[in-house]
This record gives structure tokens, sequence and C-alpha cells, in this order.
């Protein structure tokens, strides 16, 4: 895949697997990479801290000078519109509209909206997400239907050209660890296996050969059986 060097790029690290492989992948693919985050209250607040840690190992990979700054922002309307099972200690079930009540409801339009702002200011021209319609929870705001939708509300909101990548809507878990390796080798593998988090529940007392863990809730078995799968290719 060519450079394009004359683009420059906004990731949306939330701290996950999947953004963190989506970081890897706009980095070797643009010139400047920046990142950006929310705290939105969630229980899974082990992310926060992950998402620099996974920056930390990428400035020391192959790609020198390209990763910029990061901008973590506090989006605290989240949790004043109704609680879900990311951010209130319930018990992780499905709802009666057949969506897991993991669902944050308009979280990922809103933080790509906050992305755009970002782009605007900083002269950014893509914005880069770990969402997937293969191996997820249903989730609608992650559908690429929905976000090449958003792409044109934002492009004609900030009147100038965005373009939302979303390198993993096709891929499953154990495709986004077969990219991986093929963007950093087993050094990025490493990195997002040890330092990328993905359980709901917050979980880093155990480090399993996936990655660290509850092992239950439903994004612990997403990375698991997607790390299985990919290791007996």
């Amino acid at each position: 895949m060519s450079a394009l060097p004359q683009r420059r790029a906004l990731v949306l690290l939330s701290g996950g697997q999947d953004s963190a492989t989506c970081l890897a992948w706009a980095l070797s693919r643009y010139a400047e990479v920046e990142t950006i985050g929310f705290d939105y209250g969630q229980r899974h607040r082990a992310e926060l801290v992950c998402r620099l840690r996974l920056r930390d190992g990428m400035q020391a990979m192959a790609w020198p000078g390209r990763l910029g700054p990061d901008h973590l922002l506090t989006v605290e309307v989240l949790a004043q519109l109704g609680g879900s099972a990311m951010q209130d200690e319930v018990a992780i079930a499905m709802q009666q509209d057949g969506l897991p009540n993991t669902f944050v409801p308009g979280r990922n339009l809103l933080f790509f909206t906050l992305a755009a702002a970002l782009a605007y200011r900083r002269g950014l021209q893509v914005l880069v997400g770990g969402m997937s319609e293969t191996d997820y929870s249903g989730y609608p705001d992650c559908r690429d239907n929905t976000l090449k939708a958003l792409q044109v509300a934002l492009s004609l909101g900030v009147e100038r050209p965005l373009t939302l990548e979303t390198p993993l809507m096709w891929r499953d878990k154990a495709a986004t660890w077969a990219l991986a390796e093929a963007l950093g080798g087993a050094a990025l593998v490493e990195l997002v296996r040890r330092e990328s988090h993905t359980c709901y529940l917050g979980e880093r007392g155990r480090l399993h050969d996936w990655g660290y863990g509850c092992g239950h809730c439903p994004a612990c078995e997403l990375r698991a059986q997607g790390w299985t799968r990919w290791v007996g290719r």
C-alpha cells in the first residue's frame, strides 16, 4: 500500500486491541498521526493508561517521527444521558431491543464528531477508528453504512473533505492479530497483547495468552477466540 505523505491522520485511540492496531496501520500509511482519547466514565478506565503505553511502545518502532500529539477529552455527558454496563456496576445482559447493555447510544457518533472538530483545528484530513461489523456485539454505530453516512455529514458540517477510515471493518479478531503481525512483526503483537486493554470489567490481574482480562465478558471472549484462531492458522 502506497504512503500518502500529503495527508495527516487522527486516530481514535481507546487503548484497546482494535484501536492500537489501527494506530499502527495509520503510522504505516501517513506521514504524521495524532491520537485522541475519551474519558467518559467507563468502567474499564485501565484503557486510559494503556493508550499511553501503546503510544510509547510505537514511538520506538518502525515509524520514527510520525507520531504526533495526543489529545484526551472528557465526555461526561454520556453518563448524564443514562448508564450502561460500560459505565455502571451492573451485570452484562441483553436488552429487550436485542442489543447488549454494554451499548452506549451515540458514543461513536459523538466521538467522531469531536474528532472532526479537533481535526478541523489541527488541519488533519483523515479520521481513523477501530470499528468492525465482523466480530462485534451488534452496535449500530459500528456499522459500515453508519460511518459512511457520518463521513458525509461531518465533511459537510466542517466545510472540508474528511475521510473516515475503518481498516478493521471487514476483519475478524483473528485477522486483526494477523494485521498487527504484518505491520510490526512479533514486537507489535506482543505490545498489543500486553499493553492494550479490552476487558469490559477493567480486569488486569491475570495475563492470558491473548492479554489481560477477566476472560468471561463478551470483549474478552471475542479477543481470546480471535487469538486462538490466529495462532492455530
